[in-house]
């Protein structure tokens, strides 16, 4: 256990350091919902409620989390198509050790996204700050997990020049089925019945209700995060194997 715990850690401080070095794709990782958040709060907020800093603060969040699947799996792409893999991959490193480490080096940069956004959130409207915020920053980590392990899953797949559309399609069904962006209320019972089945509109409402609070803690918080963790088990487990399928091909 501790050689293990050892070998991700090592991996780790690793694919840190390859992170740092596009400074450009980070940029647009954290700058883009950036923008888009002040910008949409100042052109709409005073037009409909779904632009209230305390709904568009935690939607940003959760958005801003899905371009980690394309920032992830480009890196893993790479990695596999180059040399530093293939070495390891004789080595007595384990396929979870792999997930784990590239996982533990994307999270603090989802712990800053979320940190920016909601003290942004809040000097636009300063009813934002409380312990919501803080258990919503908290809570955000566990969202940023489905969206990375679906990014290791994709990136385990595909290369390096397929794995943009891939990730797109995360990307566009955070955007489209979270209900973030426009109301829900008059929309179908079909589509209404895949939103809350999917785990985009949940991850946005774990954040949403934690800031918000909720009237029926089960259906408003618990089975939205009940949701989302499954997604991010099965994902995980789904990579895991993935990848060690990869490591046997090599």
């Amino acid at each position: 256990m501790r050689k293990s715990l050892s070998r991700i850690l090592i991996l780790t401080k690793r694919n840190i350091k390859e992170i740092l070095r596009d400074p450009i794709s980070l940029a647009f990782l954290i700058g883009l919902p950036l923008f888009m958040e002040i910008l949409f709060y100042f052109i709409f907020h005073t037009m409909t409620a779904q632009f209230e800093m305390k709904y568009l603060a935690p939607g940003i969040v959760a958005f801003s989390q899905a371009f980690l699947t394309l920032f992830i799996g480009l890196l893993i792409a790479v990695d596999r198509n180059s040399s530093f893999l293939t070495r390891l991959y004789v080595s007595s490193a384990k396929s979870y050790e792999f997930i784990f480490s590239y996982a533990l080096a994307v999270l603090p940069i989802t712990f800053v996204q979320s940190i920016l956004f909601f003290i942004v959130g809040g000097i636009a409207d300063t009813s934002l700050f409380g312990i919501g915020m803080v258990l919503a920053i908290l809570l955000s980590l566990v969202t940023a997990l489905l969206f990375i392990g679906l990014g290791i899953l994709f990136g385990s797949l595909s290369n390096e020049r397929s794995i943009g559309g891939i990730a797109s399609i995360v990307i566009t069904g955070q955007s489209l089925l979270s209900g973030m962006w426009f109301p829900i209320d008059n929309m179908g019972a079909g589509i209404l019945t895949v939103m809350k089945c999917l785990p985009f509109r949940n991850a946005t409402l774990v954040l949403q209700n934690t800031v918000n609070g909720v009237s029926d803690t089960f259906n408003d918080f618990v089975l939205p995060l009940i949701i989302v963790l499954a997604y991010t088990v099965i994902t995980f487990v789904a990579a895991i194997f993935v990848f060690k399928s990869k490591m046997k091909e090599k």
